[in-house]
């Protein structure tokens, strides 16, 4: 049974609901899935011991909230090269947080990354739900 490590920065909640439905996506598929918020990620340390990880932030004005980004320089030294990941995030009007979230992981931190990052504006519209779920299950399928 693998780990997965699911960290999301909010303001409203909703990239929250996003990474609570993305771990039960996990735990179906027989791993743990452990959820924090960026805020509890203080060092490098924090994030040890995972086989996968799931990076979640809302887009406001474009950009990935402030203390993603700064978790994602802590990560950088944190060995993620080859573990599984993928990114999340909700937003109103563009998203382009969780592309940015993706894009470090595959090409910075060189992670075995799920097809594409999920965005939503928000968990209840439109098939969210089973969306994130499965992106969870997706994630969970690259565990090794």
């Amino acid at each position: 049974m693998g780990k997965v490590l699911v960290i999301y920065s909010t303001n409203s909640g909703g990239t929250k609901r996003i990474g609570d439905l993305i771990a039960e996506g996990i735990r179906l598929e027989g791993h743990e899935a452990t959820v924090k918020n960026v805020t509890d990620v203080k060092t490098e340390k924090d994030l040890e011991g995972y086989d996968g990880y799931a990076f979640g932030s809302a887009t406001y004005h474009g950009e990935m909230m402030g203390k993603m980004k700064t978790m994602l320089f802590l990560a950088e030294k944190a060995n993620l090269e080859g573990k599984a990941g993928g990114s999340f995030g909700s937003f109103g009007w563009s998203g382009e947080a969780t592309d940015r979230i993706f894009d470090t992981m595959q090409h910075i931190f060189n992670m075995d990354v799920v097809g594409g990052s999920l965005r939503l504006k928000s968990a209840h519209l439109q098939g969210g739900v089973q969306m994130a779920q499965d992106y969870g299950r997706e994630l969970a399928k690259k565990i090794k």
